[in-house]
């Protein structure tokens, strides 16, 4: 009898093959990844959807299992990130903190800024704050994965303790490493956001999506992170088959930008366009004028003798950003060297001009409109023939 008792503890009521804990240990992660960016990330931090209360319980319910987080503490966290993206006051930005303080102790950080009540009353409103959150899952949040920890034991004995470690272990390293970590520190951009955030890889479906963090930082309030032909956003997918059930109403998701036949002159609608799609603009404008520029830095570096003339790269993170995120030093460095060709003066000149049109927040639509066809005017008889053929796209949007 306590023969079988022991066996029964060690192999639980659940055994399986090796391959089937792995498997169950991928679905049980991948549960908590898809609440995370579903419910706490899309619903409650952006209302980018509204769900189902039954849904956005279930989501509670497993989150309080397995990671003991605090649907109010993640939002305002989350909500501070994004107000305050990049600075000292960022929690978690490895431009302020270090890529290696942020990916190895990006739960510190979460933790830390918890505790700040501050943050917490700004940036927490509009979460839930009912019975069950105030009684249960707030007051007791740790002993959730404690229920989960013998749920695991139960199911597969003396192995369910892994599963159990590997599920605690998943979103510090995911979300708090890799998304915030290597997220703002590696990776592509398709748009040319004021701050570091990249795209890890086109395909998100490892950590629900967030994989496609340069999109979410363009339009934060969108249900959708894919945004290229060639992404795929998961929980998008997750998003869609909750909304065919009727468990989901998506509110927002990131604008297409539509390209009509050129007009002669840009009108109120292309205003509107180029201030809506503007990290579209700025990216595709150093995409364009990135050959010219090239070809005016080798005629630099034909005559520089210090090897002191700056890469294309350099010049294209210029065109693309501005001079966010450079250190002085380094602002200096560049702009000497854009000072000693007419043509790379016009192109830098030309684009902190476009970009002063979503800028500035002060002046009427039509006071910007005539800058802006101004600048197609300027562009277009400026002798840089990307310039003018950059201009002539402007025009198309719609």
């Amino acid at each position: 009898m306590v023969n079988d008792v022991l066996s029964l503890l060690s192999r639980g009521i659940a055994p399986l093959p090796w391959w089937g804990y792995v498997v169950v240990t991928l679905a049980f992660t991948h549960v908590t990844i898809a609440a995370v960016t579903i419910y706490l990330h899309r619903s409650q931090s952006h209302r980018a959807l509204d769900l189902h209360p039954a849904v956005a319980h279930v989501f509670r319910f497993w989150l309080w299992l397995t990671t003991g987080m605090v649907t109010k503490e993640w939002v305002a966290i989350h909500r501070k990130h994004h107000a305050k993206v990049e600075t000292s006051d960022d929690p978690h930005s490895p431009v302020a903190h270090g890529i290696r303080t942020v990916f190895w102790k990006g739960s510190e950080l979460y933790r830390a800024e918890a505790k700040n009540a501050e943050t917490l009353a700004k940036y927490g409103h509009g979460t839930p704050d009912d019975w069950v959150e105030r009684n249960l899952y707030s007051r007791f949040s740790w002993q959730g994965v404690g229920v989960m920890m013998i749920i695991d034991l139960t199911l597969f004995g003396a192995v369910g303790l892994t599963i159990w470690a590997v599920q605690m272990l998943w979103i510090p390293v995911t979300a708090a490493g890799i998304i915030n970590g290597i997220g703002h520190y590696w990776g592509y951009r398709s748009y040319a956001c004021a701050d570091a955030s990249t795209n890890i890889v086109p395909w998100g479906i490892i950590i629900g999506g967030e994989e496609l963090h340069n999109n979410h930082h363009a339009y934060a309030t969108s249900a959708k992170l894919s945004s290229k032909w060639f992404e795929f956003d998961i929980g998008w997918a997750y998003i869609r088959i909750l909304a065919a059930l009727r468990l989901a109403q998506v509110r927002k998701v990131a604008p297409k930008l539509v390209k009509a036949p050129a007009k002669t002159a840009p009108d109120l609608a292309t205003l509107q366009a180029i201030i809506t799609h503007r990290y579209h603009v700025a990216t595709d404008y150093a995409r364009a004028l990135k050959a010219a520029c090239a070809a005016e830095l080798a005629a630099l570096r034909a005559g520089d003798t210090r090897g002191k003339v700056p890469s294309t790269r350099r010049i294209k993170r210029l065109l693309t950003n501005g001079p966010t995120g450079w250190s002085p030093t380094e602002l200096e460095h560049v702009e000497s060297t854009v000072a000693q060709s007419l043509v790379l003066a016009k192109i830098v000149a030309m684009r902190s001009e476009l970009a002063a049109l979503w800028e500035r927040s002060t002046e009427s639509s039509e006071q910007l409109l005539v800058k802006l066809q101004d600048w197609c005017h300027r562009a277009e008889s400026s002798g840089i023939p990307p310039l003018a053929r950059f201009s002539h796209k402007l025009r198309r949007y719609a």
